[in-house]
């Protein structure tokens, strides 16, 4: 479909017919499981703090609605768009599958950036979003949360605009709220202890010391540095960090705890003291043990994927690695894949746990979710490396594979409306 045409959704859809082949789904229902069910563009005009008026695109992609409603998050970025959207909600249909979660991805965004706007200019924007997207959302029909550049006041926005509109509080019409407002414990957290934990699961599986280990992280916002302070607590030595400004080098190691509290007060790493400077493209070639990209898609691509200098690649964004990538890296069985669909899970199974516990008005201890948390992370794992070792495939065509066929037998098991 030309409409999503753009390169992550190119991407997603090369390592879908892959899977496809794999699995050797009829091509009857290939195209059925590939395109999103409903795709919506708005405009979003709103008041700027000077008078002046501005109109914004703002975007959601509902991938499937076959296992119950759809799930992803709200992004805004300068470069969101409908293919990109639409790349990202087909692949939150696969990992929500292999959690064995009962939903369907979805995605959505605003073209804008947040940065250039006011704290009364994101409110406008995000409650004009909200209202017209109204007739698709819903508990039981699209639930969101947060992504690239929005946050739990965003999601706080969203709740009080729709439960305006129905004339009640409905808590679970989005996640990642603040805990007052009927969000879970752990949330925040939730993506980056998923990746240290699975990390951890790896270096057992290819019999590599966590405490002699060293890992370095591209990207340091939520995901990024939750990822190193649970990494860190598994002993794991982090020697580099970058974001969208630029990034910092120490082979002795940099003392998160101090790093956090420069970001806290310069809103980047660069300039840390006590650290060499670094670009986002050196650290993917940084000798080490771990290395996780957790900024944006397409980063690890043909050109770096052979000076890859890591023995695990843990996937802690979406899309980090194209499919040429991937290829040169299948010739590579020293380095141990951690695909995105898996790795970076967390955040929508506690997602998920935010979504029952507003449901039934009943909320959990943190130690409860974390619990429950690596519990579903353990099991989409161990099934994950099951199948790849058993067919002989890459870890991304395995854990693709359990996504994709859960959907394919479910669409199967209720048949086509006519």
């Amino acid at each position: 479909m030309e409409i999503y045409n753009h390169p992550t959704f190119q991407m997603a859809c090369q390592q879908f017919d892959q899977v496809a082949d794999i699995l050797d789904i009829p091509h009857d229902d290939r195209d059925r499981l590939k395109y999103p069910k409903r795709s919506l563009i708005v405009s979003l005009p709103i008041h700027r703090d000077d008078g002046s008026t501005q109109v914004f695109s703002g975007y959601r992609v509902q991938h499937h609605l076959t296992l119950g409603p759809t799930k992803g998050g709200l992004r805004f970025h300068p470069d969101v768009c409908l293919g990109e959207v639409a790349a990202l909600a087909m692949w939150m249909s696969w990992k929500c599958a292999l959690c064995g979660l009962p939903y369907g991805g979805a995605k959505g965004g605003i073209a804008c950036d947040p940065g250039k706007l006011s704290i009364t200019e994101l409110e406008r924007l995000t409650r004009r979003y909200t209202q017209e997207m109204i007739p698709f959302i819903g508990p039981q029909v699209d639930v969101m949360a947060p992504d690239l550049g929005t946050n739990p006041q965003v999601m706080a926005w969203i709740m009080d605009t729709y439960s305006v509109h129905v004339g009640n509080s409905v808590p679970g019409i989005v996640t990642g709220k603040p805990v007052g407002l009927g969000g879970s414990l752990g949330r925040r957290e939730a993506t980056g202890r998923g990746v240290g934990y699975l990390v951890n699961r790896a270096t057992d599986t290819i019999g590599l010391d966590i405490g002699k280990a060293t890992a370095a992280i591209q990207g340091f916002g939520n995901v990024g540095s939750i990822t190193a302070l649970s990494l860190a607590r598994y002993g794991v030595k982090i020697i580099a960090v970058t974001d969208a400004f630029g990034g910092i080098h120490n082979a002795d190691g940099l003392n998160l705890w101090e790093l956090e509290k420069y970001v806290a007060v310069n809103r980047s790493v660069v300039g840390f003291p006590g650290a060499d400077s670094i670009t986002n493209e050196e650290l993917l070639e940084l000798p080490c043990d771990i290395l996780v990209p957790a900024a944006l898609e397409r980063q690890i691509t043909k050109e770096n994927a052979g000076k890859l200098k890591c023995r695990i690649l843990a996937e802690g964004a979406n899309g980090p690695t194209t499919p040429e990538a991937d290829a040169i890296l299948a010739q590579r069985p020293e380095i141990f894949l951690i695909p995105d669909v898996l790795c970076n899970a967390g955040g929508v199974v506690v997602s998920y746990f935010e979504w029952v516990q507003d449901l039934q008005s009943f909320f959990w201890g943190e130690t409860e979710v974390v619990d429950k948390l690596f519990r579903i992370l353990e099991t989409a794992f161990t099934q994950t490396v099951s199948l790849s070792r058993k067919q002989k495939i890459s870890m991304r065509m395995a854990a693709l594979s359990l996504g994709v066929r859960r959907v394919q037998e479910a669409k199967r098991t209720r048949g086509l409306f006519p």
